[in-house]
């Protein structure tokens, strides 16, 4: 979307095509952080790596955590081209378990490496969201991106996603680099 056509709008208001108006900040960060958030302390949590996840779990997860924010990259995707994503040699996943069951997932994308690696996708799931984890969650995917040694972490975030995720992102060390405006097609 170009900026004559974003003035004007407000994020996340239905333009006359039926998508939605984001305006997306890019963020990057240079170094990892000099503390690591803890886990915790209450329910048994665990955060795992999911080494070749099954697609439907995938898809799973993508929805329940996208969904509210509309996240469409991944959404219409058929299998090869999903497995083709994640399954490829420069993709970490990492799910967050709460008591057994999915609370969140992150998605790291190490392809650009020793250059960059992304934070494709992060967040959690509504039942577990407003429970205090997503800063510890956060500095998990941080740290296990910089343990490959990137030159920049960079994460994105827009205003369809929690009006926190800006805040958070900036308190665990993130600084905005570049803004761009979206059309976004909802999640029915």
């Amino acid at each position: 979307m170009t900026e004559t056509a974003a003035a004007g709008a407000k994020a996340g208001e239905e333009a006359s095509d039926g998508l939605l108006r984001a305006r997306a900040t890019h963020l990057e960060m240079l170094a990892p952080p000099t503390v690591r958030v803890p886990m915790p302390s209450g329910p048994g949590m665990a955060v795992l790596r999911a080494r070749e996840m099954p697609l439907a779990f995938y898809r799973y997860l993508y929805e329940q955590v996208g969904k509210a924010s509309h996240w469409e990259k991944h959404r219409d995707l058929d299998d090869a081209a999903l497995s083709a994503i994640i399954h490829a040699p420069g993709a970490d996943i990492r799910v967050l378990y709460v008591e057994g069951s999915p609370a969140g997932f992150f998605e790291l994308d190490l392809a650009r490496l020793p250059g960059e690696a992304q934070i494709r996708y992060f967040g959690l799931t509504p039942d577990f969201q407003g429970r205090g984890l997503a800063r510890f969650f956060l500095s998990e995917a941080v740290f296990a991106a910089f343990a490959h040694t990137p030159s920049r972490l960079l994460i994105q975030t827009c205003t369809l996603d929690s009006p926190r995720a800006l805040q958070l992102y900036q308190r665990i060390g993130f600084s905005p680099y570049a803004w761009s405006e979206e059309k976004v097609r909802p999640w029915l």
